[in-house]
């Protein structure tokens, strides 16, 4: 299957929130395990969006909260997929969009995904 990636880089904490790509974009934010996870991962759910990804057990949640709440106030974004494993280390990713999101003020739709261990959606 051909790669629906679009831009360079995808690392959530390598991407500047003034990214061009970032500019009205349908964005997706996804744990860093779930594109290994889930076979059909770029036509599933990336198709069509600007990727981001990021753990958020293992790196620095203050920092994606900072970065994710200038995105969201600025860039114009028109709507949030995020992509989660259902491992409980994942439910921080949940919690660090809305935080960013409460904190720019603005109101973008969510949407959230989840991810079996066994590569299924869940929801």
């Amino acid at each position: 299957a051909a790669s629906q990636l679009t831009q360079w880089p995808v690392q959530l904490m390598l991407v500047p929130s003034s990214a061009p790509f970032l500019k009205d974009a349908e964005l997706l934010i996804a744990a860093d395990c779930v594109p290994c996870a889930l076979g059909d991962f770029h036509s599933r759910l990336l198709s069509g969006k600007a990727l981001l990804v990021g753990c958020p057990k293992l790196d620095d949640g203050t920092v994606y909260v900072e970065k994710l709440t200038e995105m969201f106030r600025d860039a114009g974004i028109k709507s949030v997929t995020v992509a989660t494993m259902e491992v409980p280390c994942c439910a921080g990713l949940d919690r660090i969009v809305s935080e960013a999101m409460k904190r720019s003020g603005r109101d973008i739709p969510v949407k959230t995904v989840t991810i079996g261990v066994n590569g299924t959606v869940l929801k």
